[in-house]
Parts: structure tokens; sequence; C-alpha cells
């Protein structure tokens, strides 16, 4: 596993690359949903390391880019129940989007910017670990086994989890399993809309639980990279651009055309599949339960497990006499609100975009 350090030089380079302008799904159960947790309250989490192979990525996150592809209904079928189609973006391999290239274009024109904001790619950040003191009542049936659960982070929270990392008061890599630190995270509302600016990590540096550690090698570390789209082949991607002209111009999905490289969810298709471009959110993953050594490499997974109890002695020593304490959380102003929906555009000017975007495609 990478160490803080070398986190740090990556998000560094990466910075300096954005600014020098280049640019398995899942049981349900297993995504932890945070947003549930009553408005200003909060609940600690435990990051962990990414357990697969991947040496190409030195974090504990990975990033995934969706477009959103609405049509007004399925040609053949329900033609007048709208569908959203969630298509990778293929920037997140360092690939040109052609999808994206349009948009660009169409935000220099003001009067396409609102239609372009429908189609830009929405960020998730994926990540793993624990939920610490979980403050949501979850059905014994919802909860799972394995107490590793998934955290999908949309950009607010994840820029302050990222920020942090290269703040020099942070010494320790947080994923650590002996002196990482929890992530807290706060929710209060704007409005309508959720915020999560006051979230941060903890200022004080905990291991994993005897428990927590039993978990990781019972289970396991989830590999990242089975919870992101496959990369398309240059069919899927032809196909992607294709339903992003007939999104635009306000046309049926067409199951014969584009069923084979994507589907809507709930949608049944008999005939060839593309197996290597599958993004489908619901769809079951197995992924088996392997022993894992210890990732941040402090210690071997048997050492971290005793100086664990050992410490959790010594604590339990020094607590003996004090009077247990309940941490208060105070109201906190909301500074951030999400933007509104953007208004949806007539047909007739959607058709004009698309004879421009197809007569660039010809020249």
């Amino acid at each position: 596993m990478a160490t803080l350090q070398e986190i740090r030089e990556k998000l560094k380079a990466l910075e300096e690359q954005k600014g020098s302008g280049n640019t398995k799904a899942y049981s349900q159960s297993l995504v932890y949903p945070f947003w549930n947790i009553d408005v200003n309250s909060s609940v600690e989490l435990r990051f962990l390391p990414d357990g697969g192979e991947d040496e190409d990525n030195p974090f504990f996150w990975k990033e995934r880019q969706l477009i959103n592809l609405k049509f007004p209904g399925v040609l053949g079928g329900d033609e007048n129940k709208e569908v959203t189609l969630k298509v990778p973006c293929i920037e997140m391999w360092g690939d040109t989007c052609p999808v994206h290239t349009e948009l660009r274009a169409m935000f220099k024109d003001p009067s396409l910017e609102d239609l372009a904001k429908q189609y830009w790619k929405k960020r998730t950040f994926i990540l793993q670990g624990f939920v610490n003191d979980n403050p949501i009542a979850e059905d014994a049936a919802d909860a799972p086994e394995n107490p590793i659960r998934r955290f999908n982070l949309g950009p607010q929270i994840f820029n302050i989890v990222k920020d942090s990392l290269l703040d020099p008061d942070m010494t320790a890599n947080p994923v650590d399993y002996i002196n990482g630190v929890d992530f807290r995270i706060t929710r209060t509302k704007k409005g309508n809309y959720n915020d999560y600016s006051t979230s941060k990590w903890s200022r004080r540096e905990t291991g994993l639980t005897v428990e927590q550690l039993e978990a990781i090698e019972k289970f396991g570390l989830f590999a990242l990279n089975d919870w992101m789209p496959k990369r398309p082949t240059p069919e899927g991607l032809n196909a992607i651009f294709e339903m992003f002209e007939a999104s635009l111009a306000g046309e049926l999905y067409d199951p014969e055309k584009w069923a084979k490289y994507y589907r809507p969810w709930g949608l049944e298709w008999e005939g060839d599949t593309e197996n290597t471009t599958e993004t489908t959110e619901n769809k079951t993953v197995e992924l088996a339960a392997k022993v894992s050594a210890a990732k941040p490499g402090t210690a071997d997974l048997a050492g971290a497990k005793k100086l664990v109890e050992q410490a959790q002695a010594q604590a339990d020593a020094d607590d003996e006499d004090e009077e247990p304490t309940v941490e208060v959380v105070e109201e906190v102003v909301v500074e951030k609100v999400e933007a509104s929906a953007p208004e949806a555009v007539s047909s007739t000017s959607a058709q004009a975009i698309l004879e421009k975007i197809r007569a660039r495609a010809n020249n």
C-alpha cells in the first residue's frame, strides 16, 4: 500500500495536470446510506485500503464518471415511460470523450449551457471501510454479515477527504490499521438540499478494534476496481455517442441498436451482449472472501491485533473510574448548496443542436 507521502505526491501531480489543461455493481446492503442520518447529526467512518492489485492506484479510493442519458421511452416497449441510462465517460481512463467534446463546445453558447449541464458527467468517489457507532437503524435482514461497507462520496465530501491529506498536520496515513484516523460525515440542510461542508477528519489517531481486524482477516478487503464500469470497446463508444445524439433529439431508446452494449435497468434482452461494457448499477457482485495481509505495513495482522488488544486493555484500566461522556453534535451553519436542476429545453432546440453535431461529424 502507498505511504501518505506517496499519496501526497500523486495528488500534487494530478493537480498540476489539471492546471495545465490536460484533460459490479453490488448488493444494496453493501452501500452505506450516510445521507439517511438525521439532519444536524454525524457518523464516523473508518476508511480502508484498496484490496485490489491495481499498482496504478496509490489511493484508497477510485473515481467513477458516468453520463446520464434520458429517453422518453423504449422503442417497442413502454414508449411513454421515461428511462435513464448510465454510461461511462472514458475520460476516467484519460481518453477523449466524444460526448464531452460536444458538451464543451455547447458551453461556449450561453443558450445551450443548461442543456450541456444535463449531460455533463457525474463524478462519484468509491471507498470502503467500517461504520463506527451506526446511527441508522438497519433491519437485521438488510445489515450485511460483512461489516466492511462501500461508500459512494460526492465531490463535496471527497474534496474534504482529499484536501486534508495534503495538510502537514496529518502525520499518518489515515487508513493505517494502527495509527489511522476516522472521518466524520456531518449532514446539514440548506433549503431542500443536503450539505456536508462541515464534515472532517478526526484529530486523534486510533487503531482498529480487534473485531474490525478479525473482519478484515475473515472477509478480506474489496478490490475497488470491481465496482468500476468496464472500459468501452470502440463499438461500445460509438453506441454511447449514438445514444447521446438520440437523447438530445428526444428519440426513443432502441434496444435493437444499443442493448448489446448498454440497456436500462430492468429491460429484458435475449440478444447478444458485449460483456466488456457492463455498467449496470444493480447487478450482484460475487466477491470471494480472502485472507488479507496487513496493507498499511506497520505490522502483520496478528501483530496488529496484539497491539490493539494491549491498547484496549490499557484504555479500559485508565477509564475504569471515569464517568461516561456523551458527545454533543452542535448545529452547524451550511455554507454550500447544490445547484438546482436546469430546465428542460425544447425538442426544437435539441434537434438544432443535433444537426450541428452531425454536421461537424461529417466534415
